[in-house]
């Protein structure tokens, strides 16, 4: 009888496995409860004689067949001792198209995503910005080729710092730092939801929507992958992931990479290294828990680049004089006087918990922590020896007492501590059979201890450790901060589904409360010896979206919501302690969207319109730092269109296209009390148009992607008064999948190719300013010219042309 029953489950996983063939086949979506669907296409393959041989019985049924025909078919009696062994093959591509570059969605809101097959077309330096350059919702600027400084995102008259970026589901560095996360080897999928953020997730800055990073999920099989790379700028790149697969029977599974990555500055001199980790652990139950863990550490030491001013930009774009940092060891601008330490950490511990009685739990604790400090020019001392500091006229000396004259020094950005920590907890309950109800409670905590010390230069120009006493002025006599705040929000959400799932409506609510800090320090003491500020503040944020598919192919949705930003940790440690904290940013959002899709091709069309009061802006101050503006209020109107092919003969196209309304609704008021006329002028870093075109290419083993990137012009001043031209931007990458040979299951050659054309063009502005002109205050260095106020805003530039060369292999 025991036999029996194991070739009746084989035959049952046998024919599940057809149905769900056949459904996959037929594009039926329905039912899809999260964001995106995963679909699969399977394949049924017995390997015992005995399995083959009632393969056309199962047919038999199928089509009707007299039931004493089928029943004869199968007696019990000849059931054989050997199992049957089912063999399931997943695509993962089935809701790809344009080879990666756009996925199916049936959520009920805008929902932008890449795909892996994508990612493995591109270099391995990539971060998640490079991989979603060419979404319809996001002009991407980035510094480097190497993917080591991350960049910057606007989004529908938004930047990136009104996103909520995250990891798993879990928040994560910043923009300007997304290298600092994760290897591009270690991600499965980006996905960008340009105008919401999900009840549930753990984001207070989600004016601009949520670009969330998918982890590798451990391989079952034993194992692992490994690649090299090597590219212009002398890059070079190593990386090894190792699999442990199933670890026995204890549900466990886990994997560990490692990469090293090491280059020059594409502008100007300088080094660049970073060493990073990814681990990860996943634990499954059989009733349907699960428990993961990502743990991620980053090293970074990299030349601060000089971000050019309009003069310094044309004088290099007609000239083709740098404007980088100088090998001149005697140059208070020599790159090893301004360069960026940094360790970061960075872990996630989602965990899935199946209860009775229709219930189940969710838990994420999050953790990060940074450490480091960025070095820039000091100016140099007097003749005599003296300087001129906070404290007035002094008398530089070093710790040992040694008077210094016309000597170099070196300013800092000391972060002794940048740490976020916090948790989700998520109560679920399957009301019924259309109604699933979550209850929710979310903690945030987050700090950052920051200083400005100034030490004198060593002999060989480099800039030593600002906690090294040998080179410390004035046993470094220093103002500092700490700044941060905690958070505390309950929720509760629904999603229900009709009509056979057809009709989707979800409904939250959310409200926040926090209290938000900046106290001032002096010299160290654990006493805060200056003055503080502090506020309290609430938010309410409801969400409702309603989705309807009207059949397999057509889809519209309705999606409206609030999202909040306040100033974040690092924000508020660019203010003055003592003075008026900034006001919360509030945004109302309305979404209107349509999605077809067949067999050949998939379409994603949005309509948007967010009001934004009380913008916050940052500005950029130099040395990678960024102070906090008052931005006024803000309406931006639009539409985003993506269209994607399916694979044909190979060629699976793509493009996309957004037109943006954005004006700037309201005058606003200067640092110096200056009235800056903004009303009415076209929203700052707000481009009309953004346009994008990509098309691969797959036979037999040799793939190919190509793609091009438009945005039109833009303003980079508050009062309109500095615009930057639009521009085009462009990549290639091809490759070859080898035959597997001996351990190497799949060796595979490509090269990527950036800026094909060797544009020179300004991608977008460093931050937010009031209006063109002199910047008083921000002093700029580049080259071996002397120190300067900016003239009017500083703007990243697309590195030059570059090529990347990979080879990699599983194992």
């Amino acid at each position: 009888m025991e036999k029996y029953r194991t070739g009746l489950r084989a035959r049952l996983c046998a024919v599940s496995c057809l149905v769900g063939t056949g459904l996959a086949a037929a594009g039926m979506m329905e039912g899809a409860h999260a964001a995106t669907p995963v679909s699969t296409t399977a394949t049924t393959t017995a390997t015992s004689h005995h399995a083959a041989a009632h393969a056309p019985s199962h047919a038999r049924r199928a089509t009707g067949a007299h039931p004493a025909t089928a029943k004869a078919a199968a007696p019990a009696a000849t059931i054989p001792d050997t199992p049957e062994v089912i063999r399931v093959l997943r695509t993962r591509d089935a809701n790809d198209g344009g080879g990666g570059m756009m996925r199916l969605e049936t959520a009920p809101h805008a929902v932008q995503t890449v795909g892996k097959q994508y990612i493995e077309m591109r270099s391995p330096t990539s971060t998640g910005l490079d991989l979603v350059k060419n979404l319809p919702s996001l002009n991407v600027t980035t510094p480097d080729s190497e993917g080591m400084e991350g960049g910057q995102i606007q989004v529908r008259g938004l930047t990136d710092l009104d996103m909520g970026l995250m990891l798993d589901g879990a928040p994560a560095a910043a923009a300007k730092y997304l290298a600092e996360n994760i290897d591009s080897e270690d991600l499965d999928s980006v996905e960008v939801t340009p105008g919401s953020a999900g009840t549930d997730l753990p984001v207070m800055s989600a004016a601009g929507g949520v670009m969330n990073e998918k982890s590798h999920i451990a391989s079952h099989k034993a194992g692992g992958m490994m690649d090299f790379s090597y590219g212009t700028n002398n890059m070079s790149r190593e990386f090894i992931r190792l699999e442990s697969g199933d670890i026995g029977k204890t549900g466990l599974r886990s994997y560990f990479s490692f990469s090293n990555t090491h280059a020059r500055s594409w502008m100007g001199s300088g080094i660049n290294q970073r060493r990073h980790i990814d681990f990860g652990l996943q634990k499954d139950w059989e009733n349907g828990s699960t428990a993961r863990l990502f743990l991620s550490w980053n090293y970074e030491d990299f030349t601060i680049d000089s971000y050019p001013d309009a003069t310094a930009f044309y004088n290099y774009k007609h000239t083709g004089e740098g404007y980088g940092r100088n090998s001149n060891p005697s140059s208070d601008n020599y790159w090893k006087n301004n360069n960026d330490h940094w360790n970061q950490i960075f872990l996630t511990a989602p965990i899935h918990v199946v209860l009775p009685s229709r219930f189940s739990l969710d838990l994420q604790p999050y953790f990060s922590f940074g450490q480091g400090w960025d070095g820039s020019p000091g100016g140099t001392t007097a003749a005599d020896g003296s300087y001129s500091t906070l404290f007035g006229n002094s008398t530089a000396y070093y710790g040992n007492g040694t008077i210094a004259s016309n000597q170099n020094l070196t300013n800092y950005f000391l972060q002794n501590e940048v740490r976020q920590v916090g948790a989700v907890a998520k109560l679920n309950y399957q009301v019924d059979q259309h109604n699933h109800l979550s209850l929710g409670y979310w903690y945030e905590n987050a700090q950052t201890i920051q200083s400005y010390p100034l030490s004198a230069t060593m002999a060989n120009g480099a800039d030593p450790s600002p906690n090294w006493s040998k080179y410390q002025i004035n046993g470094n006599e220093v103002f500092g901060q700490t700044a941060g705040y905690e958070l505390h929000s309950l929720f509760i959400q629904d999603t229900a589904k009709y009509f056979n799932d057809k009709l989707t409506i979800h409904a939250g609510f959310k409200f926040v409360m926090s209290n938000a800090w900046n106290k001032q320090w002096m010299n160290h003491s654990s006493n805060y010896t200056g003055a503080r500020t502090e506020a309290n503040t609430t938010e309410p944020l409801p969400q409702l979206s309603i989705g309807y598919q009207f059949n397999e192919h057509h889809q519209i949705y309705v999606n409206a919501e609030g999202d909040y930003r306040e100033p974040s940790a690092v924000d508020l440690g660019w203010t003055t302690p003592g003075s008026k904290m900034l006001k919360n940013q509030y945004s109302i959002k309305e979404e209107l969207g349509y999605r077809y899709h067949d067999k050949y091709v998939m379409v994603d069309l949005a309509l948007f319109n967010y009001n934004v009061t009380n913008r916050i802006l940052d500005t950029y101050i130099g040395a990678n730092q960024y102070a906090p503006i008052e931005g006024g209020n803000q309406t931006m109107r639009g539409f985003d269109v993506m269209v994607a092919g399916r694979s044909y003969y190979g060629f699976s196209p793509y493009a996309s296209f957004e037109y943006l309304h954005a004006t700037q609704d309201s005058n606003v008021t200067d640092g110096n009390g200056n009235l800056i006329r903004a009303k009415g002028q076209q929203a700052i870093m707000a481009p009309h148009v953004m346009a994008n075109f990509g098309l691969t290419y797959k036979y037999r083993g040799f793939f190919a992607n190509a793609s091009v990137h438009y945005t039109g012009p833009q303003s980079v001043a508050l009062d309109n008064s500095e615009r930057i031209p639009g521009y085009v931007t462009d990549t290639l990458s091809l490759g070859y999948h080898f035959k597997p040979f001996m351990y190497a299951k799949s060796p595979t050659f490509r090269l990527n190719f950036s800026n094909l054309t060797g544009s020179i063009v300004r991608t977008g502005a460093m931050g937010a300013i009031y209006t063109a002109g002199n910047q008083g205050g921000y002093n700029v260095n580049y080259g071996s010219a002397a120190a300067r106020s900016a003239n009017g805003n500083s703007f990243m530039v697309e590195p030059r042309f570059s090529m990347t060369g990979t080879i990699s292999t599983s194992f």
